[in-house]
């Protein structure tokens, strides 16, 4: 997408030559001939560049404007343009937050150089930013032989070229993330990077901040206007992950912006116009969230446009030595350790797991063996041994013969959990974070879980490690 350029000058003939100059250069161009004007330009829409005269209403005029872009639009490159400047205006100037200074009468090849420069170290910025508030994660799309990746794949290249609202489901760490960053790889706003928030790791009070900014004393500690993350993500793509651990209070800002693309920031009042393309994802059934109250069912419609399902480790059994070569290849790069490689029966053994865990489990589990095996071959794993280590493996009839097999479905899977739960515990002696990085879930996850299947303190405390 073209990137925008904010040109403020008294001068109507140099406001107008500029224009002409960076429109041809294929930049969106608007103008304001005043520093009040500039203000009204920069409220209604953020452009990528400011071009700034310094000298207009009086000498410090374009000092203002700069004092005010450094303090309430972070991020935004300044160009000084002046007819009365020296050594000392030009070097006050950049001191005060200037990208560059440079003198009229302004030639058209050193102007379109240091735009581009500008806007190069803007990208540069912004994507530090973005990479610091991005979620962590390890997966990659891996298309691998399963039919059911196949099909997803083909899916998000079909909806990816669209500005289609995109929902994602499925279960925790089975690469909901990564999905998403798929169909933005994919999209025509691949030029700028894809801004992340995930609404269920930031405090309730903070999660409106967060995404729509905030002004100067709109609560304590806000002493500088703050851009969010829809600012961030004008022209390019939001993703809303675990967007069902939203309030209600907060769906309802996001639907007006899905409605109309505008918002206003917290403690403020002007109206915002973006372009904003969101992909949300959710572990959660939010059609039974909808039903229990929990989540609004106009904003669900608004999200559905095109719903990708992300299945579990599980269902794509086949896709798991492909997965597990990935990912023994990058921690080995990233650890700088010596070549290993997977034996095919372990690889074999890997398939024959539940992985409640899914591919975060997997990555976790395969970068414990790379860098915990001596030998340059992994064929065991000493925290859950299988047939690959010559265990026997049990027979369907004798599954069917288990208690737990006969109970109703949730009632089973509660019983599966509590048994799976209980036996990691005991692996790992009880240490919560073991446990965590075993199994691929988050320390608050296995508390939770603990908690809901009604695992014994003593059984969760061991090791010197307190429970919640």
């Amino acid at each position: 997408m073209a990137e925008t350029i904010l040109i403020v000058d008294d001068e109507k003939d140099i406001r107008v030559t500029l224009g002409g100059l960076l429109g041809d250069e294929g930049y969106l161009v608007s103008q304001a001939s005043s520093p009040a004007e500039a203000f009204e330009r920069l409220e209604e829409t953020l452009p990528d560049l400011l071009i700034l005269d310094l000298w207009m209403d009086d000498s410090e005029a374009g000092f203002r404007v700069l004092e005010k872009v450094r303090e309430d639009y972070q991020g935004v490159p300044v160009i000084i343009i002046s007819g009365h400047g020296n050594v000392e205006t030009a070097v006050r100037a950049v001191k005060n937050g200037a990208f560059d200074f440079i003198e009229k009468p302004l030639s058209a090849d050193k102007l379109i150089l240091t735009v581009k420069r500008a806007l190069d170290f803007r990208k540069l910025a912004n994507e530090n930013l973005i990479l610091k508030s991005r979620v962590p994660r390890g997966e990659k799309l891996y298309v691998g032989s399963s039919k059911t990746m196949r099909e997803l794949m083909e899916t998000i290249r079909l909806v990816a070229r669209t500005p289609a609202s995109v929902l994602i489901t499925g279960e925790n760490g089975s690469g909901k993330e990564v999905v998403a960053q798929a169909v933005h790889d994919f999209s025509l706003r691949r030029d700028r990077p894809m801004i992340e928030i995930n609404c269920a790791a930031i405090p309730e009070e903070l999660v409106e901040s967060e995404l729509f900014g905030h002004e100067r004393g709109a609560f304590t500690g806000a002493d500088r206007r703050r851009l969010g993350r829809f600012d961030l993500a004008n022209h390019s793509t939001l993703f809303l992950d675990e967007i069902g651990d939203m309030s209600l209070k907060t769906q309802a800002k996001i639907l007006r912006i899905l409605q109309e693309q505008k918002f206003e920031r917290v403690g403020g009042t002007k109206t915002i116009g973006v372009d904003v393309r969101v992909i949300a994802a959710s572990n959660k059934d939010l059609l039974l969230e909808i039903e229990k109250g929990n989540f609004r069912n106009d904003l669900y419609y608004r999200l559905n446009v095109v719903p990708l399902a992300v299945p579990p480790l599980r269902e794509r059994l086949e896709d798991i030595p492909g997965l597990a070569e990935l990912f023994l290849k990058e921690c080995l790069e990233t650890n700088n350790l010596p070549p290993k490689t997977l034996d095919p029966l372990f690889l074999e053994e890997l398939k024959r797991r539940p992985w409640p865990g899914n591919i975060r489990e997997l990555k976790n589990t395969i970068e414990r063996l790379a860098i915990t095996t001596p030998g340059p071959v992994i064929d065991a794993d000493p925290r859950n041994p299988g047939s690959a280590d010559g265990a026997p493996e049990t027979s369907a009839g004798e599954l069917l013969k288990a208690s737990w097999l006969k109970l109703p479905y949730r009632e089973a899977k509660a019983e599966f959990e509590r048994r799976y739960f209980t036996a990691q515990l005991e692996a790992h002696e009880g240490n919560i974070t073991k446990t965590a990085e075993s199994v691929g879930l988050d320390r608050t996850t296995i508390h939770k879980k603990l908690h809901e299947l009604d695992i014994r303190e003593e059984t969760k405390g061991a090791a010197g490690e307190k429970p919640h």
